[in-house]
């Protein structure tokens, strides 16, 4: 036992919090996943928040360093330089070290001083100019500075590795990694029952997000007044919380479409609701790879979504598993009539769902992770 436990290899994930974004759900899905004879994972989380803390399984170790977010932390953690700030947050040494989102995470984890520890950028935003490039960081020029500190930069989709070789770095070698999935709870929750009551006689569309202006749920809004002015009837269900949640509520309030387009709320499990939707939609301006709407896809639930980042390498680049519209209130609106309109296309987006589901198992996309920390544990 103790020979096993001297070869473990010590891997250190670094997260802000663990809230109900998709990152972080991501992270809990794969340090529960990573091999536990092979690695002995901590999670790290900078703020102990967030409801996926208790999905996290029993040999993960879990740390973090203030009990709550308090206001201004990112100006505050700026104070101070990577270094100091890897010093004093991180006490132990590690084989590798992650920083598992861009940011603040990032800009401590690139302080580590210990040349036999390696290090890992984590990227799940599209990188699309320099403001993005330098989130968390005090100027653009550290920002970079400290990426060429990496041992590797993961994308999460081609798009986020582009936009970090276009605006930060093109020293340190990067890859795109899929996100990590439990697919077959997604398919058991999917089966549990509901208390939600779905329409019989129209279809019923769903997204689940935060609600928050970057998700373009008010384009949604504005495209579903449309349709349904048109006389295409649907219901929109919208699972979340977040800032915008008050402000859209009032919208389809005004609108008179409370009751064609429902604020649900924060969903402990989504699955159940979305696997007995008709369409799920993706209305956001900007993603890195949606969560969601891989989890639809195992779902087998036919998918409209903006063109964002990973858009096109989850649905094709011509549409082949769903549609990818116009980033546009109009783009929304001309994919969701496409398939309103014609059943038979929408049975057809069903089976290509359930086929391209299959290439986000938890085994394919764990196994590419493994390999990936074992290079560079050969290095």
């Amino acid at each position: 036992m103790n020979d096993s436990k001297q070869k473990m290899k010590k891997i250190l994930f670094l997260i802000p919090n663990l809230m109900h974004g998709g990152a972080e759900k991501v992270l809990v899905n794969l340090v529960n996943n990573l091999d536990s004879s092979k690695y002995e994972v901590t999670l790290f989380s900078i703020f102990d928040e967030g409801v996926n803390k208790e999905f996290l399984n029993k040999n993960i170790k879990y740390r973090f360093k203030f009990k709550n977010v308090f206001r201004g932390n990112s100006h505050f953690l700026k104070l101070f330089s990577p270094k100091i700030l890897y010093q004093w947050f991180v006490k132990e040494e590690y084989d590798i070290a992650i920083s598992f989102l861009e940011g603040p995470a990032a800009r401590i984890i690139s302080g580590c001083q210990n040349p036999k520890t390696k290090k890992i950028a984590w990227i799940h935003t599209e990188i699309q100019d320099r403001n993005t490039a330098k989130v968390g960081f005090r100027t653009l020029k550290e920002a970079q500075k400290q990426y060429e500190k990496f041992d590797r930069i993961i994308g999460v989709s081609q798009n986020v590795v582009e936009g970090v070789q276009k605006f930060i770095t093109t020293k340190t070698p990067s890859q795109v990694l899929y996100n990590v999935n439990e697919t077959q709870s997604i398919i058991e929750k999917g089966k549990e029952p509901i208390d939600v009551i779905f329409s019989k006689e129209i279809p019923t569309l769903i997204s689940v997000g935060k609600i928050v202006k970057i998700k373009g749920f008010d384009r949604l809004l504005e495209a579903h007044q449309q349709l349904i002015k048109e006389g295409i009837l649907h219901e929109i269900f919208l699972v979340g919380i977040g800032a915008e949640e008050e402000n859209l509520a009032k919208k389809a309030k005004d609108l008179g479409l409370s009751k064609s387009f429902k604020l649900l709320g924060f969903h402990k499990n989504p699955y159940q609701l979305m696997a007995k939707s008709d369409l799920y939609i993706c209305s956001s301006h900007r993603e890195g790879f949606s969560t969601a709407v891989t989890e639809a896809l195992i779902l087998g639930v036919p998918v409209v979504s903006t063109n964002v980042s990973g858009a096109k390498e989850l649905l094709g680049e011509n549409n082949e598993f769903g549609i990818v519209t116009d980033n546009s209130t109009a783009g929304i609106y001309e994919g969701l009539k496409t398939l309103l309109t014609q059943p038979e296309k929408l049975a057809h987006y069903k089976i290509q769902a359930e086929i391209r589901g299959k290439e986000f198992s938890t085994q394919k996309t764990v196994i590419a992770v493994e390999k990936l920390l074992d290079s560079l544990l050969h290095e």
